[in-house]
């Protein structure tokens, strides 16, 4: 391992937990999401901000390990206290963050988030460069990305070199290695130079994945603004609205409702599964042999961040116990009614990381939606 893994006290922070025949390693961004400490404002009528570790790939990887499966986070982060804490919050969930890598001259990355009382969801990013762009293949723990069962990551990584080539490099290690590849578009438009861009960057791995999940939901607006911080000068790129669900935007505008449309737009010959995950109302699933829906899990929601990655980690630590469930229509639909239930938990608590549940809580959940 490269002597930039973990720089000056960092040492302590690193675990292994030696465990690779069910790992889930987990690619991509970790950051400080700040949310206001009241519910219902904008970004700018919030009294006070509370800091909380985001990053889909992340929360993915703190999912798993919550149900007691076994996962690796591998990304790069500022070398500042916020990394650090990062880190630290990986270190004390049992993820394996010896693949972390730790930037001297660029920060950790930054979001504030809102849900206003209109039901605007408002984002606002510090980027250009945040630490984990600037994430290099020499920075790589190739043996850790060998050692994946399922190796998952988003497409935050393609949108700037270096990190997109790193991706695409951690990528060809894994599947030389006889990883599962787990594909979450996350798509972030405004982060993206242009939508064709996404587009593109986004469907150029597409046929690589052997997962891939998509998300398809009511439609809400967001608002976007993006800051870029270089030589401390604070610039103001671009704010946001849309209104334009993920698997609408991957086909082109088709009806994300017809499966003939889903199959001819997203379905590729080598996928294994494709997964329209519908918030609140459960998802759909489609494989070479079936296809199908299960219903979500009825709970009062209080806040839906992190609930599509934690219904990620609850189909990924089943599918890292069983890989048969591809080939089993009766186990896939369980496997699929317990990552809608992961999903629906940590809606009912705040937070993304905190609100990552235990098997014994979405058991419980299950039992009593059941009876």
């Amino acid at each position: 391992m490269g002597e930039n893994a973990i720089s000056g006290n960092l040492k302590n922070l690193k675990i292994d937990t030696g465990r690779s025949e069910t790992l889930v390693v987990c690619f991509g961004e970790m950051l400080i999401d700040f949310v206001p400490t009241v519910g219902g404002v904008s970004l700018a009528e919030a009294p006070a901000f509370k800091k909380a570790p985001g990053g889909a790939p992340a929360n993915v990887a703190v999912g798993v390990s919550r149900l007691g499966g076994s996962s690796a986070f591998v990304g790069k982060v500022g070398d500042d206290e916020f990394g650090r804490m990062l880190a630290e919050i990986l270190r004390l969930n049992n993820v394996d963050n010896s693949g972390m890598r730790f930037d001297h001259e660029a920060r950790t990355g930054l979001a504030f988030v809102t849900l206003r009382g209109d039901g605007e969801r408002e984002f606002l990013f510090f980027r250009h460069p945040s630490a984990d762009m600037r994430l290099l293949e020499s920075e790589l723990d190739k043996n850790l990305i060998q050692k994946a069962k399922i190796f998952h990551y988003g497409s935050i990584g393609l949108i700037e070199e270096p990190c997109r080539s790193t991706q695409l490099a951690a990528m060809k290690i894994a599947k030389a290695s006889g990883s599962l590849l787990s594909y979450d578009p996350n798509l972030r438009l405004p982060l993206w130079p242009s939508e064709e861009a996404a587009r593109k960057e986004i469907m150029s791995i597409w046929n690589l994945a052997d997962v891939i999940k998509v998300l398809y939901v009511t439609k809400f607006k967001v608002k976007y603004q993006i800051i870029s911080l270089v030589l401390k000068v604070t610039q103001v790129f671009v704010v946001f609205q849309i209104s334009e669900e993920e698997i609408t935007f991957l086909t082109g505008g088709d009806d994300p409702y017809d499966d003939e449309v889903v199959l001819r737009k997203l379905f590729h010959p080598n996928l294994k599964l494709l997964v329209v995950s519908e918030g609140p109302n459960g998802c759909r699933y489609y494989t070479q042999e079936f296809k199908g829906r299960v219903g979500g899990v009825k709970v009062k929601a209080v806040d839906t961040t992190g609930a599509g990655d934690a219904f990620v980690s609850g189909l990924l630590n089943s599918l890292a116990s069983d890989l048969t469930l591809l080939n089993d229509e009766k186990k896939l639909r369980e496997a699929l009614l317990f990552a809608n239930a992961c999903g629906a938990i940590t809606a009912t608590e705040r937070g993304a990381i905190p609100a990552m549940p235990t098997m014994d809580a979405v058991q419980d959940l299950l039992s009593s939606s059941r009876s």
